[in-house]
């Protein structure tokens, strides 16, 4: 190899990354993808995408439709969630949530943070319609865990610029941390429109034995149904499922003690 083409060839940690970043074009249910709509999105060379997604077909991360040659994510995407979504007892909380939102007449989702997002694991929102991604900075699920980040997690500081996506949305990261101590301190977040207008959603943490944030538990429904009035008996719906999630995801030896939950 030349020095030349050894220069342009990305080491094995960057060609990895790489390959991530193809995959991570399909979040949010991403329609079928080329390699030139790859290329752009990643900013590379159509031939640069062409070769990642080649590789990552041949190991069955993608897959491609005959007809257009098009590529969409593979069924050893499927089969690893499906393995996660086992491993962490994510089954066991479709009961609870299910129950949640039929006592409550809301929508009960339940998700845990992925970098500067909330990824909604489970819950009324998991359809193949809905992404399941949700920004930290505008959704009560992501401010509770922001509120009470795991070891390792970054701060509000560790965000990108904060998009706006209603009048209400909390774009400075001052405010934001300002509204995080407001949350911390009433135990719960609240998003009244600031995502979407005309949505209210409570969300409460599902903490561990060292007060972090595992998951985070929300009920949604329009204003009218969540009612100022009403919200003290959302919370205690809420947080009575969170009690139970803690109990059913984490291990006995994680888990915070009885006294202190």
């Amino acid at each position: 190899m030349t020095q030349t083409s050894a220069a342009r060839s990305p080491s094995g940690a960057q060609a990895v990354q790489r390959a991530l970043d193809v995959l991570h074009c399909f979040h949010d249910n991403a329609p079928d993808l080329s390699a030139s709509e790859l290329a752009r999105r990643l900013n590379l060379s159509t031939s640069t995408a062409h070769r990642l997604a080649r590789t990552l077909l041949g190991a069955g991360f993608l897959e491609q439709d005959a007809r257009t040659a098009r590529y969409r994510l593979g069924p050893a995407v499927t089969e690893l969630g499906r393995l996660s979504y086992h491993q962490r007892g994510l089954h066991l909380a479709a009961p609870e949530l299910a129950d949640l939102a039929q006592r409550t007449g809301a929508t009960a989702d339940l998700a845990l943070r992925s970098g500067p997002h909330a990824v909604i694991v489970a819950g009324g929102s998991v359809t193949p319609k809905v992404g399941l991604r949700r920004p930290l900075h505008s959704t009560a699920l992501g401010k509770v865990l922001l509120a009470w980040p795991r070891p390792g997690e970054g701060g509000p500081e560790s965000l990108p610029p904060l998009p706006a996506f209603t009048d209400r949305t909390i774009v400075e990261p001052a405010a934001l941390a300002a509204e995080l101590e407001r949350v911390r301190v009433a135990e719960y977040a609240l998003n009244d429109g600031e995502s979407a207008y005309g949505v209210r959603t409570l969300a409460v943490p599902v903490l561990d034995h060292m007060e972090s944030a595992r998951f985070a538990l929300a009920v949604r429904a329009t204003p009218d149904v969540i009612t100022h009035d009403r919200m003290s008996w959302f919370l205690t719906q809420a947080r009575t499922c969170a009690r139970a999630l803690e109990i059913l995801l984490l291990p006995p030896s994680e888990r915070r003690n009885p006294a202190t939950a």
